[in-house]
């Protein structure tokens, strides 16, 4: 896949895909998001953190995404990449099928596209100040933009312990986990997306449409 560091044009490889749930470092945030999604008869985690694997192939930069049906949402999330012995930062979003979710978590997150922003910094840039990043995601709802999420990535674990416990490797990427959802977790057709490094002033930025298809019986 094509990225942008710094204004340069990058090719990193994404072979295998992993995305890292339930991975808040808070004991009681995980628990609001297991109810939250509870409400909509997701079962709870046999263990947390989990890591799904999922299709390289659902990693996608695009401005739209094909979804069936009316019950998918996206999720803001940090996305490490892994390619020629290098780590990179990045931002996507876990878009979820939130019907097929409550009969299996694994299958929902393998029959969405995960829509990737083009730009990444590199990990060791920001290591020391991962905890001071901010996540922040608006839905466009009655023709208005609303935050949906917002958070520091203190409220998620430690990305190098997540990248240890996952076991992925070279030319692998993964999405990192999400912040709880403002008024509950629900659908929308358009995402804004952001992770602002307030330290440096920057900041990746996503934006993405839904287009649902029908569902034929």
């Amino acid at each position: 896949m094509k990225f942008y560091h710094s204004g340069s044009e990058i090719d990193l490889t994404v072979e295998h895909l992993y995305v890292a749930g339930w991975t808040g470092r808070n004991a009681d945030a995980v628990q609001h998001h297991i109810d939250e999604l509870a409400e909509i008869g997701v079962a709870p985690p046999s263990e947390v953190p989990l890591y799904y694997r999922v299709s390289s192939s659902l990693l996608v930069h695009a401005n739209t995404i094909e979804v069936l049906g009316p019950e998918t949402s996206g999720e803001v999330e940090p996305l490490i990449i892994q390619s020629a012995g290098a780590l990179w930062l990045g931002l996507a979003s876990d878009h979820t099928d939130r019907g097929l979710e409550a009969y299996s978590v694994a299958a929902s997150k393998q029959i969405c596209a995960k829509p990737a922003a083009k730009d990444v910094w590199r990990l060791c840039e920001v290591d020391a100040d991962l905890d001071t990043l901010i996540l922040h995601c608006s839905i466009k709802e009655d023709g208005n933009w609303v935050s949906y999420q917002v958070g520091a990535l203190s409220n998620i674990l430690p990305l190098q312990k997540l990248i240890s416990r996952s076991g992925m490797g070279d030319n692998s990427a993964m999405l990192c986990g999400t912040l709880g959802a403002i008024g509950g977790v629900r659908p929308s057709h358009a995402y804004k997306m952001e992770l602002e490094d307030p330290k440096r002033n920057r900041r990746i930025t996503l934006e993405y449409s839904v287009r649902k298809l029908p569902t034929v019986l």
